[in-house]
């Protein structure tokens, strides 16, 4: 692939010099790691949160699930405001409400207070993942789009690696308000570099995309596009199995299998180096056996993971290993899918990437969300909750990397 962003019709505006590519791939991996920060950095202190605002298991899960179907939904507004006013304006919006909400979620001293504010966080969350997937589509041609994908999401897979132990750390030597300070710390980090070094890359800027019947003849456009259809269900199928695992790994490995909040953070990084392996990997796939294999390859790692996550958890009863080595092998797909799965489903459409790109995260939180709903329901005090989802997703990732992606993938 090129060194720089490609320019070209749907690209940045060919008479300025294009952002070097040391800072796009910098300017991605802040954006999209907005998601794996907010919900993995805290994560470690969920329990100690619950107990401290006298809550229940099932209200701590909506501090996640109310903050992913914020997130969700607004990246429907997010999307077709960025094909209008230009990716630029659109992330300063939305990164300086990212971090006034983080502040006021740090400060919350009652659960349905923190669930409001992290509702806030989704939202204004969701203006920097759109964006930062219709940066790729505006800078980058439709083949090289997965592997600068993954290059933004090894900056996230970073990102997601240090979350856990950090805000294990935070939480062992402060309290979960410091854990939920250190958002702000990051949003201010990502705000600051937009506003001082990022040049918009959207060259032509959509002046009907608000507009109510252009909005919905797009969306239907984009959802009648069965490449679309194809690489959206891979990427939510593969994001819906990394929460069950967020929403249900710190209470299973704290309040099931007795892990402090330290090792916890452990654990989780693991599972983000394994991420961030399989983000290189899909690159080194990617160069020698096209998109479609690399998706079918993907498929083994992940319904190998699940399957024997529910084998060793049956056979051998419950124990780190048996949920630790098994997502080891799923999560080294997951870093496949995603880039992948993220970047082929916006590729068909230049000229309304910020809609495509919504509509594709929108999915993939509602998803999120019926996952994070389930769980609440669902969690028991035993791991099974956790190892069933993951041997259901295994399986349906797996199904979609075999049939659909290879009905419809081009390389």
């Amino acid at each position: 692939m090129p060194t720089e962003p490609s320019t070209g019709a749907t690209g940045a505006d060919p008479t300025k010099a294009p952002m070097p590519a040391g800072l796009v791939v910098l300017a991605l991996s802040l954006l999209l790691g907005l998601q794996p920060v907010t919900t993995d950095l805290y994560l470690p202190a969920l329990p100690g949160l619950t107990q401290d605002l006298g809550a229940s298991m099932a209200q701590a899960q909506r501090t996640l699930t109310a903050l992913l179907l914020a997130f969700g939904v607004s990246q429907l507004v997010w999307g077709p405001l960025s094909d209008r006013l230009g990716r630029r304006p659109v992330l300063l919006l939305g990164l300086t409400g990212y971090v006034l909400a983080s502040v006021g979620g740090a400060l919350a001293t009652d659960m349905p207070t923190l669930i409001v504010w992290r509702a806030l966080q989704g939202a204004a969350m969701g203006a920097g993942v759109v964006c930062a997937r219709a940066i790729v589509r505006d800078l980058y041609t439709p083949a090289q789009g997965a592997t600068v994908m993954s290059k933004g999401l090894s900056g996230l897979g970073v990102i997601a690696f240090a979350s856990p132990p950090l805000g294990g750390l935070l939480a062992a030597w402060f309290d979960w308000h410091a854990a939920l300070l250190a958002l702000a710390v990051f949003g201010a980090l990502a705000l600051a570099l937009v506003a001082l070094r990022f040049e918009e890359t959207l060259a032509h800027k959509n002046p009907h995309a608000l507009h109510g019947r252009t909005l919905v003849r797009t969306w239907w456009l984009i959802l009648r596009n069965p490449r679309f259809v194809a690489f959206s269900a891979l990427s939510v199928s593969s994001y819906a199995g990394l929460f069950t695992y967020l929403g249900a790994s710190s209470f299973v490995w704290m309040g099931v299998l007795g892990y402090s909040s330290t090792q916890y953070g452990l654990v989780m990084m693991l599972n983000a180096f394994v991420y961030l392996l399989g983000t290189v990997l899909c690159r080194r796939l990617i160069a020698r056996f096209g998109l479609r294999r690399t998706v079918a390859m993907a498929g083994v790692f992940t319904l190998g993971g699940g399957s024997a996550m529910v084998l060793l958890s049956w056979l051998g009863g419950p124990s780190g290993w048996a949920i630790a080595a098994p997502m080891c092998l799923f999560m080294l797909g997951h870093g496949i899918h995603q880039p992948c799965g993220q970047s082929a489903a916006v590729a068909p459409f230049p000229q309304a990437a910020g809609a495509a790109s919504a509509l594709n995260g929108f999915f993939m939180m509602v998803a999120a969300f019926a996952v994070g709903q389930w769980l609440g329901l669902r969690m028991d005090g035993t791991v099974w909750p956790l190892v069933w989802g993951i041997g259901f997703w295994s399986a349906l990732i797996a199904l979609s990397a075999w049939t659909l992606v290879q009905r419809h993938a081009s390389d």
